[in-house]
């Protein structure tokens, strides 16, 4: 795997933000998805559907450079995964710093911009404006104050969104970003991730929810192999979704299904 390449220009003229050529990836050198090829250009965003299990957020993983490939070519921001913290915002699916100490939903926020200025680093009146502007962003400036313990599963994730968007990083990574939002939460939520990727940044998803996935560039469906990868047009069909989860039902517009799916939070058979 080529770790010092330069940035990479698409044909088009436009940036590669991930550069993914049979790519194998997987836990203590067993294979979890192979032959996984893609390239994501600034501005686009990729979802990642599947079923528990299926390699979701183990690919996530592997890009932000938490988990090392097994084998062939993977580039993130024209350097190896994990070469570049500073340009890539993660979201997992666990939160721990609020639970161990007793921050309020602006201080989570507020550490968004922590990798640029440092841990111990003076915040400055522009981090300040841009973590209020990411509350506001996500419809929670009025619960800045509040104990992050005191806010419900669907508030405390709108609150780990706006530390996302705080970072106003490069690349989004996120792993069922939507988990626990109502209704009006997933539109503040897609409505965010469109100024994200208007302003250049590229955005890859983990997610069940097939609406969601219709609103990105790209579609990966996963199970435990490559699926199929293109379009929400081209992959987003009963026939490649039957696959993938094993039982469809087709809505009444085209390219739009409902899914029956296995309950509980998604985690990759070998997460923690």
């Amino acid at each position: 795997m080529n770790n010092n390449l330069d940035s990479k220009v698409a044909s088009s003229g436009e940036r590669v933000i991930i550069h993914a050529d049979n790519l194998e990836i997987g836990y203590n050198n067993k294979p979890v998805v192979k032959a996984i090829k893609f390239q994501l250009l600034a501005g686009e965003a990729l979802a990642l559907v599947g079923i528990n299990g299926s390699g979701k957020s183990t690919l996530l993983k592997t890009i932000v450079g938490l988990l090392d490939p097994i084998q062939g070519q993977l580039t993130v921001l024209g350097k190896g995964p994990g070469s570049t913290p500073r340009r890539i915002a993660y979201l997992s699916q666990f939160h721990a710093s609020g639970f161990i100490l007793p921050l309020r939903a602006t201080d989570v926020v507020r550490m968004g911009r922590f990798p640029n200025r440092g841990l111990f680093g003076r915040m400055t009146r522009e981090d300040n404006e841009i973590a209020e502007s990411a509350l506001h962003t996500m419809g929670i400036e009025h619960l800045a104050d509040f104990p992050l313990r005191s806010l419900s599963g669907g508030q405390q994730q709108r609150v780990y969104l706006a530390q996302i968007i705080a970072r106003q990083a490069d690349l989004l990574i996120m792993d069922e970003p939507t988990a626990g939002l109502d209704a009006a939460g997933r539109e503040i939520y897609l409505k965010a991730i469109s100024s994200e990727l208007a302003r250049g940044a590229a955005v890859v998803s983990a997610t069940h929810d097939i609406q969601e996935a219709a609103h990105c560039n790209q579609v990966m469906l996963l199970a435990h192999r490559v699926v199929g990868i293109g379009t929400p047009e081209e992959v987003l069909t009963p026939g490649m979704l039957l696959e993938t989860f094993g039982i469809v039902i087709t809505g009444d517009r085209p390219g739009v299904a409902v899914l029956e799916r296995e309950h509980g939070h998604d985690h990759d058979k070998h997460s923690h």
